[in-house]
């Protein structure tokens, strides 16, 4: 019962704000305009600041370990290999970009840390998942985005330089570089500076959320609402289901184990919505996928717990 009342008070106000989000455009606080620019906001500074800000707190040089590291690297990098596989089956074709990123994509860097910290008392490796799989996250939402663009123009160099350029340029990915960088050099951060990103950083959440809720549509929605239920799947229960073993065999633990587990099994971030909305996609799909594993992590997360306890595992 402490689980699940953990695993809720986690994920039910993010799943609320949104729900408050739909009510503001309702009342018409919020217009499609103004939730246009949201979306732009989050996406070139709230979120960058917030993945820069998690980054370079940590000492990376200090707390690194190549081979946790390297191991969420190449699960995330074959999870996403097998969902781009199952959108052939799963998803029209003008809907598989936004299947592919909403099936793998985790919340790691925004429910990872504060997950971790709730039952050990500190981040334990949580940054180290970050580090070995939010930047692959950024870099194939870019590619998976660009090529599985509806009406997308047709492959040639001028599409891949485009894809390149997106990927060199894409806000999010510059701030996980710039954090990464910031803390391997150990370079200070003046509590100025500090208080400056933390301000920017803790409105990427909530505006995104409620920009989400405000830009959902229902009926929309439940005419997608086959591939949501399995992009939902995927991202809850099938990956962690085939990868939480594998991670047992090879000896992870406690911290790892919990890192891994948010990596597998938390739900779609939002930042998947801010990204496919910016790169020319309904966002329809991917906001129904957002909710439903939002709602759905509390339960499915507080189960993988139960398990991974009863085996003595965590």
């Amino acid at each position: 019962m402490e689980n699940l009342i953990f695993s809720l008070n986690a994920t039910l106000p993010i799943f609320l704000t949104m729900i408050l989000g739909g009510f503001f455009r309702k009342v018409g606080i919020m217009d499609s305009a103004f939730v246009a620019k949201v979306n732009k906001f989050v996406f070139t500074a709230a979120i960058p600041a917030l993945v820069f800000q998690d980054i370079s707190s940590v000492d990376i040089r200090e707390n690194w370990d190549g081979g946790f590291v390297l191991f969420c690297f190449l699960v995330t990098l074959i999870s996403i290999g097998a969902v781009a596989f199952f959108s052939l089956f799963f998803a029209k074709p003008d809907e598989r970009g936004e299947f592919v990123q909403a099936a793998y994509r985790s919340s790691a860097a925004i429910l990872g840390i504060a997950f971790i910290q709730n039952i050990y008392g500190n981040a334990g490796m949580a940054p180290l998942m970050i580090i070995g799989t939010v930047p692959l996250y950024n870099i194939f939402a870019v590619i998976v985005l660009s090529f599985l663009k509806p009406n997308r123009e047709k492959m040639d160099r001028s599409l891949l330089w485009k894809t390149v350029k997106g990927i060199l340029t894409n806000p999010i990915i510059l701030g996980i570089f710039v954090g990464m960088i910031w803390s391997v050099l150990r370079i200070p951060q003046p509590e100025i500076l500090h208080k400056t990103v933390k301000n920017i950083a803790v409105l990427a959440t909530p505006l995104g959320l409620m920009a989400m809720g405000a830009s959902f549509e229902g009926k929309k929605a439940l005419a997608k609402i086959k591939p949501t239920i399995a992009a939902s799947a995927f991202k809850l229960v099938i990956l962690a289901a085939v990868f939480l073993p594998v991670a047992v065999h090879l000896g992870y633990r406690r911290e790892q184990l919990v890192a891994i587990l948010v990596m597998l099994g938390s739900a779609t971030t939002v930042s998947c919505f801010i990204m496919a909305k910016n790169m020319g996609h309904e966002g329809v799909l991917t906001s129904s996928t957002v909710m439903v594993t939002t709602f759905f992590s509390a339960f499915t997360l507080t189960g993988w717990l139960f398990l991974l306890k009863t085996l003595g595992l965590v």
